[in-house]
């Protein structure tokens, strides 16, 4: 609709019409956000991976800091994952406004045998010390299990140690955008998916 359209139809429209739309305008705007309430996981591994109610949320915690993330109020299924431990799982009530800390344990799982390859991420353009995905805690899955998220795997030095086999990597980035590949690792050595921008 053009202007000299608009502008025709409030001309038109009686001074009572006018108004009530004024205050529908402004009881809308005014309306309060969506209420929500948080969620904060503390325990002895960070890295693991926060899922509410099967949706992945990040990582337990940043810099050593443990992550607050939003959610409904109401009860909620709290599952952390790391490739490590065991599935810790449990459920909550979160209150409008209100953080609901989540203290956990995991049980580590008995380390796998080598001999193992490393799977990494890699940028573009030649790496620093630093990963070039820095605040991307996008979700890797491998084989549709949850392995980390994208900052872990994508430093020189870093990735996660498979035996040698098939794999399908998965990961949804707001960053990088969908990573679905197949790879094979092999022992002693390197694999590298480079991150495209």
């Amino acid at each position: 609709m053009n202007l000299t359209a608009a502008w025709l139809i409030i001309r038109c429209m009686s001074k009572r019409s006018i108004l009530a739309s004024a205050f529908f305008l402004l009881a809308a705007s005014a309306a309060p956000a969506l209420a929500q309430g948080y969620i904060k996981c503390v325990g002895n591994v960070g890295r693991a991976g926060v899922f509410v109610d099967g949706n992945y949320l990040g990582p337990a915690y940043r810099f050593t800091l443990p992550e607050k993330y939003a959610v409904s109020p109401g009860e909620h299924e709290v599952v952390l994952r790391d490739p490590r431990y065991e599935e810790f799982r449990t459920k909550v009530t979160v209150e409008e406004g209100k953080v609901t800390k989540v203290k956990f344990k995991m049980t580590r799982r008995e380390p796998p045998k080598g001999p193992f390859g490393r799977l990494r991420f890699g940028g573009g353009v030649r790496e620093s010390f630093l990963s070039v995905a820095g605040g991307d805690t996008s979700a890797v899955y491998i084989n549709n299990q949850f392995w980390g998220y994208v900052d872990e795997f994508n430093n020189p030095g870093s990735g996660v140690l498979l035996p040698p086999g098939t794999y399908e990597v998965r990961v949804d980035s707001p960053i990088y955008g969908q990573i679905n590949e197949k790879v094979t690792i092999e022992a002693n050595k390197v694999t590298v998916i480079p991150l495209r921008w």
